[in-house]
């Protein structure tokens, strides 16, 4: 037997806890999973510093001659 019983009013506070502790979570988790996916998929991203992306850029024919005929 309890010497004191609970109020009711700290069993809602107590239920609103539980849940947001929950959701909290599962907001870290998300956002944990989000940075592995990233760091894990890394080879594919590039910075972005006003620059353009050199691996997007076609190579251009002149510049592709040399290095064949230097490899011969």
């Amino acid at each position: 037997m309890q010497l004191q019983t609970e109020h009711e009013l700290h069993g809602r506070r107590r239920s609103r806890n539980v849940g947001l502790g929950i959701v909290l979570i599962a907001f870290v988790a998300l956002v944990f999973a989000l940075t592995v996916v990233k760091v894990t998929q890394g080879h594919l991203l590039e910075a972005y510093d006003h620059q353009p992306r050199t691996t997007l850029l076609p190579m251009e024919p002149e510049a592709a001659a040399p290095a064949a005929e230097a490899a011969r």
